[in-house]
Protein backbone atom coordinates (compact mmCIF):
# COMPACT_ATOMS: atom_id res chain seq x y z
CA UNK A 1 0.00 0.00 0.00
CA UNK A 2 1.38 3.38 -1.01
CA UNK A 3 1.97 5.85 1.79
CA UNK A 4 3.08 9.45 1.57
CA UNK A 5 4.60 10.91 4.72
CA UNK A 6 5.32 14.63 5.03
CA UNK A 7 7.86 16.25 7.33
CA UNK A 8 9.45 19.64 7.88
CA UNK A 9 6.48 21.75 8.82
CA UNK A 10 6.27 24.03 11.81
CA UNK A 11 6.17 27.63 12.92
CA UNK A 12 8.14 30.32 11.13
CA UNK A 13 8.11 34.10 11.12
CA UNK A 14 6.96 36.03 8.09
CA UNK A 15 9.80 36.28 5.60
CA UNK A 16 11.34 33.05 6.79
CA UNK A 17 11.83 29.73 5.05
CA UNK A 18 10.78 26.14 5.49
CA UNK A 19 11.54 23.00 3.56
CA UNK A 20 8.89 20.31 3.39
CA UNK A 21 9.75 16.76 2.46
CA UNK A 22 7.59 13.83 1.44
CA UNK A 23 8.66 10.22 1.30
CA UNK A 24 6.67 7.73 -0.74
CA UNK A 25 6.74 4.16 0.50
CA UNK A 26 5.10 1.05 -0.86
CA UNK A 27 6.17 1.67 -4.44
CA UNK A 28 9.31 0.93 -6.39
CA UNK A 29 11.60 3.65 -7.67
CA UNK A 30 10.47 2.72 -11.17
CA UNK A 31 6.83 3.35 -10.31
CA UNK A 32 7.61 6.50 -8.32
CA UNK A 33 9.29 7.97 -11.39
CA UNK A 34 6.06 7.55 -13.35
CA UNK A 35 4.04 9.65 -10.92
CA UNK A 36 3.31 13.36 -11.04
CA UNK A 37 4.19 14.65 -7.56
CA UNK A 38 2.49 17.69 -6.11
CA UNK A 39 2.07 19.80 -3.03
CA UNK A 40 -1.33 21.17 -2.07
CA UNK A 41 -2.37 23.30 0.88
CA UNK A 42 -5.57 23.95 2.72
CA UNK A 43 -6.09 26.93 4.98
CA UNK A 44 -8.85 26.94 7.62
CA UNK A 45 -12.22 27.41 5.99
CA UNK A 46 -10.72 27.30 2.53
CA UNK A 47 -10.64 24.76 -0.27
CA UNK A 48 -7.55 22.73 -0.89
CA UNK A 49 -5.42 24.34 -3.58
CA UNK A 50 -2.61 23.13 -5.76
CA UNK A 51 0.69 24.81 -4.91
CA UNK A 52 3.28 23.08 -7.08
CA UNK A 53 3.72 20.02 -9.29
CA UNK A 54 6.70 18.25 -10.74
CA UNK A 55 5.54 15.86 -13.41
CA UNK A 56 6.99 12.49 -14.27
CA UNK A 57 8.81 14.29 -17.08
CA UNK A 58 10.26 16.78 -14.60
CA UNK A 59 8.16 19.70 -15.77
CA UNK A 60 7.42 22.06 -12.91
CA UNK A 61 4.27 24.04 -12.34
CA UNK A 62 3.59 26.64 -9.63
CA UNK A 63 0.51 28.54 -8.66
CA UNK A 64 1.04 32.22 -9.40
CA UNK A 65 1.23 33.36 -5.80
CA UNK A 66 4.33 31.27 -5.04
CA UNK A 67 6.32 31.70 -8.23
CA UNK A 68 9.85 32.87 -7.51
CA UNK A 69 9.60 31.91 -3.83
CA UNK A 70 8.85 28.20 -3.80
CA UNK A 71 10.77 25.39 -5.45
CA UNK A 72 9.55 21.83 -5.89
CA UNK A 73 12.08 19.11 -6.48
CA UNK A 74 11.99 15.35 -6.61
CA UNK A 75 14.61 12.69 -6.08
CA UNK A 76 13.63 9.58 -7.98
CA UNK A 77 16.44 7.60 -6.37
CA UNK A 78 14.96 8.20 -2.90
CA UNK A 79 11.23 8.34 -3.69
CA UNK A 80 11.04 11.82 -2.26
CA UNK A 81 9.67 15.19 -3.23
CA UNK A 82 10.52 18.42 -1.46
CA UNK A 83 9.07 21.91 -1.35
CA UNK A 84 11.43 24.74 -0.49
CA UNK A 85 9.40 27.73 0.66
CA UNK A 86 11.06 31.13 0.99
CA UNK A 87 9.76 34.57 1.94
CA UNK A 88 6.77 33.01 3.63
CA UNK A 89 3.67 35.10 4.31
CA UNK A 90 1.13 34.79 7.13
CA UNK A 91 -1.62 34.05 4.63
CA UNK A 92 0.28 30.92 3.64
CA UNK A 93 -0.52 29.35 6.98
CA UNK A 94 -2.15 26.05 6.08
CA UNK A 95 -1.93 22.30 6.18
CA UNK A 96 0.30 21.19 3.33
CA UNK A 97 -0.33 17.87 1.62
CA UNK A 98 1.85 15.70 -0.55
CA UNK A 99 0.05 14.11 -3.51
CA UNK A 100 0.92 11.65 -6.20
CA UNK A 101 -0.94 10.76 -9.36
CA UNK A 102 -0.38 8.30 -12.14
CA UNK A 103 -3.25 7.97 -14.56
CA UNK A 104 -6.38 7.38 -12.50
CA UNK A 105 -4.46 6.38 -9.37
CA UNK A 106 -3.68 8.92 -6.70
CA UNK A 107 -2.70 9.09 -3.04
CA UNK A 108 -2.52 11.78 -0.39
CA UNK A 109 -0.31 12.28 2.60
CA UNK A 110 -1.83 13.02 5.98
CA UNK A 111 -0.79 16.66 5.80
CA UNK A 112 1.56 18.78 7.83
CA UNK A 113 0.95 22.13 9.48
CA UNK A 114 2.80 25.24 8.39
CA UNK A 115 2.19 28.34 10.47
CA UNK A 116 3.61 31.71 9.46
CA UNK A 117 3.49 34.33 12.17
CA UNK A 118 3.31 38.04 11.42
Amino acid sequence: QVQLVESGGGLVQAGGSLRLSCVASGMSRFIFRLNDMSWYRQAPGEQRELVATETSECTRYYTDSVKGRYTISRDNTQNTVALQMNSLKPEETAVYFCHRKRGGIESWGQGIQVTVSS
